[in-house]
């Protein structure tokens, strides 16, 4: 047992877990049990070590006070060797440990733990079960083994291969890394600032705005993340997400945030300083009957979208949760650009407050679920003075990395976008800068091809030139044809 394990040994390690699973259940389905043994397995190696500690600080008796352990608390006979000693009815043990260490740590765990039920035998049988049980016992995953920035780092890599494994439903919980740093860097989140995602899958937006900071000097626990997803399982994942980061702090809740927005202030919906998401899109389930006799939260200041596409439903749902001068980046399908009907009159409406800066195309192939390119949109309400009334059209579609099943996003892709964002220049055939007389003669369409040509230009023909070749072809071709006539009249033709 190696005493300390590199990146690339854990992430190896824990990807071994899933071969273990692999053929007894869904690929979509087994992310749930390992994502839950390993946070399971870090909080009782932490709670062993924390408990190490205080046995030698204040003795047996204070060592065991829950009041004491500043991470987690674990009661009796919920130890992982407990469950490595059990071999029969495996699953019923965990479940019961799981459940107790949610208790003794409520509210901190709750919903988290005791959701994933480890006694499913259509799904895990004993000998699965033991076979997992004696991986994770292979190595000790504490503080003093593994730190929290390298677990965090496992855990989304871990995430981020369920979501290749699971094909098409990986993008229901998750959106490339790639994409996400990318409107990050354009968001620029700054301490002391509020952050939403209202459909946050895994979380992986919220901990890549956390890491921004980080890697600009400032302090995470200064950043304020809040995040709401519908499926509970990916709820979970997000949770546990936060925790293994060491966010416990951020505030993630669980339902249909169209239906039961779970984010309020008095009444009425919290703002933030910054809105950040991935919707599903072309999204037909966001309840559009039920709101065509109003809304009691006011989100659709714009109007209804169609009910087959809530597209601006989303939109206009994360706009109304944002702080006047806010700003918010959002990833969408390349039909909000163009679409007409009540589409159009929503982002005619958007535009005409002034608050789209930037429309950013990408190439397709980058997302789990969808081959289509997608685009990334950005709002602001507190333009610069030199932005107002203007609207940057980037064409990034050439700008990635070619995979066999996906497409990638390189650093210098993202740099490449987001600098040109910071600019804000008219880069030919890469980026417009459009005023909104130029956006009114379009009919407010924001298609991307209609301010940005790529078309190479044509060479410039020098005419003269060309006759000169003409001409010095044409009395080449008159001598090798007289060669030719004087070739044939000797031998008879």
């Amino acid at each position: 047992m190696s005493e300390e394990l590199s990146l690339q040994e854990l992430k190896s390690y824990l990807w071994e877990s899933a071969n273990i699973l692999r053929g007894s259940i869904d690929a979509a389905d087994f992310k749930n049990y390992i994502l839950g043994m390993l946070f399971f397995k870090r909080l009782s190696d932490v709670y062993d070590e924390d408990f190490e500690k205080l046995l030698k600080t204040v003795g047996p008796e204070l060592a065991g006070n829950p009041d004491m352990h500043t991470h987690f608390f674990r009661p009796d006979g919920c130890a992982w060797k407990d469950i490595l000693n059990v071999s029969v009815n495996i699953g019923e043990k965990i479940n019961h440990a799981f459940s107790q260490v949610t208790l003794a740590n409520s509210p901190r765990l709750d919903g988290i733990l005791d959701r994933i039920d480890f006694a499913d035998r259509t799904k895990l049988n004993d000998a699965a079960l033991s076979n997992l049980v004696q991986h994770f016992s292979r190595h000790k995953l504490g503080n003093n083994n593994v730190s929290g920035d390298m677990l965090g780092q496992a855990y989304e890599y871990l995430i981020e291969q369920f979501a290749d494994d699971a094909g098409k439903k990986g993008g229901e919980f998750y959106t490339p890394s790639m994409v996400t740093k990318l409107l990050v860097m354009m968001l620029k989140p700054h301490e002391l600032e509020s952050i939403y995602d209202p459909c946050c899958g895994s979380g992986g937006m919220l901990i890549q705005a956390a890491k921004y900071l980080v890697s600009h000097g400032g302090n995470p626990s200064k950043l304020f993340m809040y995040g709401q997803e519908k499926n509970y399982n990916t709820y979970v994942i997000a949770k546990m997400n936060m925790v293994l980061h060491g966010y416990e702090d951020a505030h993630i809740e669980r339902e249909d945030t169209f239906d039961a927005p779970r984010h309020l202030e008095n009444g009425k919906l919290k703002q933030f300083d910054i809105v950040l998401a991935n919707p599903p899109w072309n999204y037909p389930n966001w309840h559009h009957e039920k709101w065509r006799n109003g809304d009691s939260y006011n989100r659709f200041t714009f109007g209804l979208p169609p009910k087959g596409a809530g597209d601006w439903a989303w939109l206009q749902l994360m706009y109304s949760s944002l702080r006047p001068k806010g700003r918010m980046g959002i990833v969408m399908d390349n039909g909000v650009l163009f679409r007409g009907n009540s589409e159009e009159r929503i982002r005619k409406g958007f535009l005409m407050r002034d608050l789209i800066e930037a429309v950013i195309g990408l190439t397709s192939g980058l997302f789990y679920n969808t081959s289509s390119p997608g685009c990334l949109v950005l709002f602001n309400d507190n333009k610069p003075e030199e932005r107002k009334g203007k609207v940057l059209f980037i064409d990034a579609s050439k700008d990635y990395l070619e995979g066999k099943a996906q497409n990638f996003l390189r650093q210098e892709d993202i740099e490449k976008t987001a600098n040109t964002f910071d600019s804000f220049n008219t880069v030919e055939r890469y980026c417009t800068v459009a005023g909104m007389d130029e956006i009114e003669e379009n009919d407010y369409n924001l298609n991307i091809s209609r301010y940005v040509d790529t078309t190479e230009p044509e060479e410039p023909v020098d005419v003269p030139e060309v006759i000169t070749n003409l001409r010095t072809l044409q009395s080449e071709r008159t001598g090798i044809q007289d060669k030719l006539d004087g070739f044939l009249k000797e031998l008879g033709y």
